[in-house]
């Protein structure tokens, strides 16, 4: 059986895509982010849906109404997601350590690995570093 590939999609392409003020971004993100919805390809983490809810309701200019979020997370649990677990704190430990980024970077990239996706789609994250198997791609460049 052939796995389809796996993209993971890193907590700030996530808001932007939800953003409409945030202009090109907004834009980038939202059509990557129905791509992936087409393709079925699209991978989170608890991480990063635990983020984009404290962001995009804390943190926004406009923070989005709680229902929404809530209706927005639980289309996102549609997606394959990837729970932390002890495992991933000590494996995100040591890729934090070896390559220089933060602990939150390093569960981010470790999630990405564990669910064997090929690309991070990351704004936060060096564009074109590999971390195991998976590189990061910033799709804001242009």
């Amino acid at each position: 059986m052939i796995m389809a590939a796996r993209f993971f999609v890193d907590t700030n392409v996530l808001v932007y895509a939800h953003d409409a003020g945030a202009g090109a971004k907004h834009e980038a993100a939202r059509s990557l982010v129905e791509r992936l919805w087409e393709e079925r390809a699209g991978v989170l983490s608890t991480q990063v849906l635990q983020e984009f809810y404290v962001n995009v309701r804390r943190k926004a200019l406009r923070p989005m109404p709680l229902d929404d979020v809530r209706q927005t997370i639980e289309d996102y649990l549609r997606w394959t997601v990837i729970v932390n677990d002890g495992g991933a704190i000590i494996r995100a430990m040591d890729l934090a350590d070896r390559c220089g980024i933060s602990f939150w970077d390093g569960l981010i990239a470790d999630a990405a690995n564990q669910a064997g996706a090929k690309i991070l789609y990351s704004e936060d994250l060096n564009h074109g570093q590999e971390y195991g198997s998976v590189r990061v791609t910033n799709p804001f460049l242009t």
